[in-house]
């Protein structure tokens, strides 16, 4: 079936409401966005299900969250494991609320027992839930940093972590299998209710999942003794973080925490930000009006799902706030927690510091200087967590820290998706601590660049809008893969590897090997001088995202060399 007569279908057939019909009816003269719309079905990435809200089947609506709930509920029956459960949460953004009650009531028409949080609550939090519900997977309804139009569909399996493959493939065939969408069952909340089906999360799982953050506190004496001097700004961006976010660092001695005013309530419109992305600096507006305001020390903002956690730090030198990429924020909370533990004597002898290989080549530096192994996985936390699976079956390693570049971290074992919440916790444990030896945490910041090397990375896109650009963008993949390059900039390729075909080939000698990475659309190229880059189509944007590093031996020299390098690949991958 063509878009047009699957267009057709949804404003004729008795399968669907008035109201999806009548929004459809209003675009029958525009070509465009009628393709747009029914081009494809939405898909499973990275991050799982996500799409702009609206009609249609290339979009969140309904019918599309039923299906992908159907398609999961008919998986769950299959394994026989519909009694331990689905936990559900979500966020604030348009629909959220709806989406989720949906998704509960039919996982309850199965038979399968949903666990449905009382309010919106952040993505680790879920996870942790999972855990400790011991549910079979869990739900996160949530589009994380994406425009306001957009919302999404995060599944996560029973270890915490997004579903990886073939998990992810097997649910996918479940969801497409589910040709009509009366095939989607349907109960009510009373119903549900009755029969012990649908079960509501309340602050309980706060509490707990509050202790277990604490108790990850290395240094709680420092905390609460600098806690009454360190000055806070925290934002959450209209999304979940301040749920828990503020009563939290309280708890921990915390005494002077603004949150902004006018960002502090979940609000789906987002009415402050055209962006709710803390890798934004431009998000960052009222939060930093606010912290020259009250001299704060530390200025910090989660997404709205609360996984991803963006900061500016005060430089006192110059009073100027410092920004801090996703890959600075994380490997200092790594320095400053995995330092720590080795004075402590608490650091394991099998430890491991897990990485992707779009982040920092920093994280390998930490890493070989605490003696810790340094796997590293592909973009998407998910992967991440099936290393720290595989750990915990095996027993052969620790868990001591991951993160990827995307601005997301998790300091402990209790979850098993970056953790927004608990990133904010260790930042602010840290410029305690740092504060407690008349040091602020830019002056931390480069106290690692000085002992390690001036790493710099930087992420630019090329955008290509709807299914011409979504052609476009395989086109310059297929082009890259088949074009064999020698140089980027000044820098010699020392290994190309196709993680999509497998292969990893040395440029010097020609030897060709295994990446032992799973299958996956992404080019990477090892360069000369600890240099790197990478490219790879979005799993969740219409946009091919480039991701390359340098090491300097000075800020400047290393400012220097990025800017070159990142020159240098655009016109490669544009074909300049």
């Amino acid at each position: 079936m063509n878009y047009l007569e699957e267009y057709k279908k949804w404003c004729e057939s008795p399968e669907f409401d008035e109201e999806t019909k009548k929004e459809l009816l209003a675009i029958k003269d525009k070509q465009e966005e009628i393709e747009d719309r029914f081009y494809k079905e939405l898909e499973f990435g990275t991050a799982g299900l996500r799409g702009i809200i609206g009609a249609g089947t290339n979009r969140m609506n309904q019918y599309t969250v039923g299906k992908a709930t159907q398609g999961l509920a008919n998986y769950i029956i299959e394994q026989g494991t519909e009694e331990k459960g689905v936990a559900i949460s979500y966020d604030s953004r348009k629909m959220s609320k709806e989406f989720s009650m949906q998704t509960a009531l039919i996982l309850c028409a199965n038979g399968i027992k949903a666990y449905l949080f009382e309010n919106l609550r952040p993505v680790p939090e879920l996870s942790f839930a999972v855990r400790e519900l011991g549910c079979t997977a869990g739900v996160m309804i949530t589009a994380s940093h994406n425009p306001p139009k957009y919302n999404g569909y995060k599944v996560y399996w029973e270890d915490g972590a997004q579903i990886v493959s073939p998990r992810d493939k097997d649910i996918i065939a479940k969801v497409r299998a589910v040709e009509k969408f009366t095939d989607i069952k349907q109960i009510s909340k009373e119903e549900a209710v009755q029969k012990g089906l649908l079960n509501i999360v309340g602050t309980e799982m706060d509490d707990k999942y509050l202790n277990v953050l604490k108790n990850a506190i290395l240094n709680p004496e420092i905390m609460k003794e600098q806690g009454k001097k360190l000055k806070v700004v925290y934002t959450p961006l209209h999304g979940t973080g301040n749920t828990i976010t503020e009563r939290l660092l309280k708890e921990l001695g915390l005494e002077n925490v603004y949150v902004v005013p006018e960002q502090s309530e979940p609000d789906g419109n987002f009415p402050t930000v055209d962006y709710p992305n803390p890798e934004d600096p431009k998000a960052f507006q009222l939060a930093l009006e606010l912290a020259k305001k009250v001299e704060a020390d530390v200025v910090l903002a989660t997404d709205p799902d609360a996984d991803r956690l963006g900061i500016f730090a005060k430089d006192k030198k110059t009073g100027e706030y410092m920004t801090y990429t996703g890959n600075m924020s994380a490997l200092l909370i790594a320095e400053y927690r995995i330092s720590q533990m080795k004075e402590k004597g608490i650091l394991p002898d099998n430890g491991m510091l897990i990485t992707t290989i779009v982040s920092s080549n920093l994280a390998k530096a930490i890493a070989k200087h605490y003696h810790l192994d340094c796997p590293e996985v592909l973009t998407g936390f998910k992967n991440i967590g099936a290393v720290m699976k595989k750990a915990e079956e095996e027993k052969d390693k620790t868990y001591v820290f991951g993160y990827e570049e995307s601005y997301g971290c998790l300091i402990g074992d209790y979850a098993r998706d970056k953790d927004g919440i608990a990133a904010v916790m260790a930042l602010c444990e840290a410029a305690c601590y740092y504060q407690s030896k008349n040091k602020t945490l830019w002056d931390a910041m480069n106290d690692i660049y000085e002992k390690y090397g001036y790493y710099k990375e930087a992420q630019p896109s090329i955008f290509r809008e709807g299914p011409q650009g979504a052609q476009e963008i395989k086109d310059m993949m297929t082009k890259m893969r088949n074009t064999y390059i020698e140089k980027v900039g000044k820098y010699k390729v020392l290994t190309f590897k196709d993680v999509e075909n497998d292969i990893v080939k040395d440029m010097r000698t020609g030897e060709i090997s295994k990446t032992g990475l799973p299958q996956s659309n992404v080019l990477y190229y090892e360069l000369e001088e600890d240099s790197w880059c990478c490219i790879r189509p979005s799993g969740t944007e219409p946009k091919i995202k480039l991701y390359m590093g340098v090491k300097g031996n000075s800020e400047q020299d290393a400012n220097k060399k990025l800017e070159e390098l990142k020159e240098a690949m655009l016109k490669i991958v544009n074909g300049d």
